[in-house]
């Protein structure tokens, strides 16, 4: 009798093994369940459930194939262009399946067919695969996601700058921070009014996409209109992006943060919370049409990323301790998928990025987030933030200390190593999307600079063997001087 402990053993042993290939399966070790006779029966079964089709997203993606036959076996792909078969042939045994591995390669056309088919003897089993296209639109002016994400080197993110995130309603606030222009609020955290020599050094040295974190909550009105000005501010930062030769990632930054209960302002409105969803969605969507509105006829250079790290009312960056936070999270990303496209121009295809909630990595956080509807498929990716191991690349405070991490060790390596494989099972093989780690950083000053060296080219190394990138969380460059004050990263991330 075939049991999902049985699968799981021999799956085990398979991904230990590497799946051998054709070749190395000539000889296995035979027992005594061993069949080499004639055959009468063969079935294939994925998850120990007998499957005759096999369906994919537009994603790389790879399924494993439990076969149960009584005599030896083979297996043939119709097409081998963009599928391909691990394993195949093998032997029949009375009591246990041989498996096999299909992998598919991303698709970037239109929707594929292809056939699996098993033999054994003169009895035959024939698996029909099928997997989405892109519905390409001979009017689409957009590459996609796919091929933008390719097209990204590490890039940087403009941080304390256009996202600071004061209540001036607050008199409290008003007591020390009392702005009267843009400038006012774009430097208030200590960074220099933005330039195009700034963003110039960023992209000469080879940071090819620069994300722009806005915050807009102080900038709107109470119809949550945003001030003119601030719009006229953001469009010139985008403009220095993108004169500069460079992809720009515009989102909503801190509209979407940790609720300060001892503030009582509510100024973080943008908040995953079911009770409140009906009032935020509102707010949400008039914002992103206006945004949307302001660049419609910005080219694939620009992306939009729906929100930060968004938080439940409670402000738990943890997984959230009620699971309708997820729910909130997903229905609000839809809001920003639906509104942008409403807007039209460029907008109908311009290339969207969804995060997780927090933008965490947990599992909780991944299985808990479902891709947007859009009748643009193609044009959606998703985003984590990773600053892992969490005790090396940041410093605590109130004693924390005595967690902190000094070496970038095969511990630290293993934790990043299984982040990659939870996100890219998850964005890569169930949703189809290809992803970026939209922050990351070793930030930590307990950290020796070889030891934060490390860290970055261990990451550059996990995003080539995925195929994606990440955006460093700003520092490397003193914006005031222009001077590189962490070389030694820059050289890891970019190359000497």
């Amino acid at each position: 009798m075939k049991t999902n402990s049985i699968f799981g053993f021999f799956l085990l042993v398979l991904s230990m093994m590497g799946f051998v290939a054709c070749s190395d399966v000539e000889n296995p070790t035979i027992d005594t369940g061993l069949r080499k006779g004639s055959a009468t029966k063969i079935e294939v079964f994925k998850d120990s459930v007998p499957v005759s089709d096999l369906s994919f997203s537009l994603g790389k993606n790879n399924v494993v194939l439990g076969v149960d036959a009584d005599g030896e076996w083979t297996a043939e792909l119709a097409d081998t262009s963009w599928c391909k078969l691990l394993v195949h042939a093998g032997y029949g045994y009375t009591n246990k399946y041989t498996y096999t591995k299909l992998e598919v390669s991303k698709n970037e056309g239109d929707a594929r067919t292809n056939t699996l088919t098993f033999r054994s003897g003169n009895v035959t089993k024939t698996i029909a695969i099928a997997q989405k296209g892109t519905g390409t639109d001979p009017n689409d002016p957009f590459m996609s996601a796919f091929t933008l994400v390719e097209r990204l080197g590490i890039g940087y993110n403009l941080g304390n700058t256009l996202e600071s995130n004061h209540d001036i309603t607050n008199p409290s606030v008003l007591s020390w921070f009392n702005p009267h222009t843009v400038y006012d609020w774009e430097t208030c955290w200590g960074q220099p009014v933005t330039t195009p020599e700034i963003i110039n050094t960023l992209a000469q040295r080879g940071f090819n996409v620069i994300r722009v974190p806005v915050t807009w909550f102080p900038h709107m009105d109470a119809n949550d209109n945003v001030d003119e000005a601030w719009m006229n501010r953001v469009q010139e930062v985008v403009d220095m992006v993108l004169n500069a030769g460079c992809y720009c990632i515009l989102n909503v930054h801190h509209d979407a943060s940790e609720y300060d209960a001892n503030r009582g302002d509510g100024a973080h409105w943008l908040l995953a919370d079911i009770p409140q969803y009906p009032t935020i969605s509102v707010r949400f969507k008039h914002l992103w049409t206006q945004i949307a509105n302001r660049f419609k006829g910005y080219d694939d250079r620009l992306v939009f990323e729906a929100f930060n790290e968004i938080l439940s009312a409670k402000g738990e960056w943890g997984d959230p301790s009620d699971p309708t936070c997820y729910e909130a999270v997903n229905r609000l990303e839809q809001d920003f998928v639906d509104a942008v496209r409403a807007t039209g121009g460029n907008n109908e295809y311009r290339n969207l990025l969804v995060n997780t909630y927090g933008a965490g990595s947990s599992p909780a956080k991944l299985e808990g987030m479902q891709l947007p509807v859009d009748k643009h498929p193609n044009h959606l990716f998703c985003s984590i933030h990773s600053y892992d191991p969490y005790w090396f690349c940041n410093d605590g405070g109130d004693g924390d200390d005595k967690y902190w991490l000094y070496i970038f060790d095969d511990a630290c390596k293993q934790e990043i190593d299984d982040i990659f494989a939870r996100i890219d099972k998850r964005f890569g093989s169930d949703f189809g999307v290809p992803y970026i780690f939209g922050e990351f950083a070793a930030g930590g000053s307990h950290v020796d600079m070889k030891e934060r060296v490390k860290y970055a080219q261990y990451m550059k190394q996990k995003f080539a063997q995925y195929n994606t990138t990440g955006l460093w969380w700003m520092g490397l460059l003193d914006r005031k001087t222009l001077v590189w004050t962490e070389a030694d990263i820059v050289g890891a991330l970019l190359g000497q």
